[in-house]
């Protein structure tokens, strides 16, 4: 009887050791260096200046959302209490910045104990892997939040949790503190590959699924883009104390503009997960299309059937 109790002891120490020893790297696999962003997904969100005012195209957004998204001005990030306010890690690890990533040991065993993600609009991001808990969810939001990865074969899976409020688009679309990420690291060849889920109760109606890519290039120069610690805020505009740029509900006359220079529905540009799936061509078919006034004559030409709107 003591001999057994011996081996549910020891079976139970190896149990609970083996929850909390730091996840180890696949053999051959290495996120570690220096990553070059790739722009062949959605550059035109990205990079500058963004997506048009009124572009909410393929994200699930809910009502309340699309009405902070309507009421949202550009000139807000001229205020000076929001001129040092970095992005939060949903749209950050989508910035048009270069990633180093590099790693935290245990100086007694030599063990992998994080992942510092630099380069990011954030700041540097750590994702701990060696298996400690998220903590409470009264402790601190921060921009990068508390991420935890584990191994999945050659796959790197991270959660992050205690978020800071940010935006999804950087036209007002937004996401709450209430929001979680998920990622998915995947490495093929010099490629790597980041896949996220970002879910928010507050403002998404569904999980919104994006993925972006980088290719290794250690030849590069890094110099990290967030240095927010030294950013000295200073009136830009002239305006006086206080003043909150926005639009009253119903009153932002550029919620159209997407619409008419790209002559895609108005409807359509309100987003929502309807929005996200290929069934929506079909809907599209049954809408006028508005003639795109920047692709006027090309449009024209390539769609000689297509019903348009008479322009006055």
């Amino acid at each position: 009887m003591a001999h057994l109790r011996r081996i549910v002891l020891v079976s139970s120490l190896l149990v609970l050791a083996s929850a909390t020893a730091p996840a180890q790297t696949p053999v051959g696999f290495n996120l570690t260096g220096m990553w070059s962003v790739m722009y062949h997904e959605d550059v035109l969100e990205r990079t500058d200046p963004g997506s048009p005012v009124g572009d909410y195209l393929g994200i699930p957004i809910n009502d309340e959302a699309r009405l902070r998204a309507d009421t949202w001005d550009a000139d807000l990030i001229s205020v000076v209490e929001h001129q040092c306010i970095p992005h939060a890690a949903p749209y950050a690890m989508r910035a048009p910045s270069n990633l180093k990533i590099s790693t935290i040991d245990d100086p007694t065993t030599s063990q992998m104990v994080a992942f510092i993600i630099d380069g990011t609009y954030t700041g540097p991001r750590t994702i701990w892997m060696d298996g400690r808990p998220h903590p409470s969810e009264f402790a601190p939001h921060t921009w990068s939040g508390f991420s935890t990865g584990v191994w999945e074969g050659d796959t790197l899976h991270i959660e992050t949790t205690h978020i800071k409020a940010g935006y999804l688009r950087r036209n007002g679309i937004a996401f709450s503190d209430e929001a979680t990420l998920t990622e998915f690291f995947d490495l093929h060849d010099k490629i790597l590959t980041l896949t996220t889920i970002t879910e928010d109760p507050v403002y998404l109606s569904e999980p919104l699924v994006r993925s972006e890519s980088w290719i290794w290039n250690p030849y590069q120069v890094f110099q990290p883009i967030a240095n927010f610690g030294s950013c000295i805020p200073h009136p830009e505009l002239p305006k006086p104390q206080g003043w909150i740029p926005h639009h009253l509900p119903g009153t932002n006359t550029q919620l159209r503009e997407f619409s008419e220079e790209y002559g895609i529905p108005f409807e359509a540009t309100r987003g929502g997960a309807e929005t996200m799936y290929p069934e929506y061509q079909k809907k599209l078919k049954q809408m006028t299309i508005p003639r795109p006034k920047v692709f006027d004559t090309k449009f024209a030409r390539e769609h000689p059937n297509q019903r348009v709107e008479k322009q006055p």
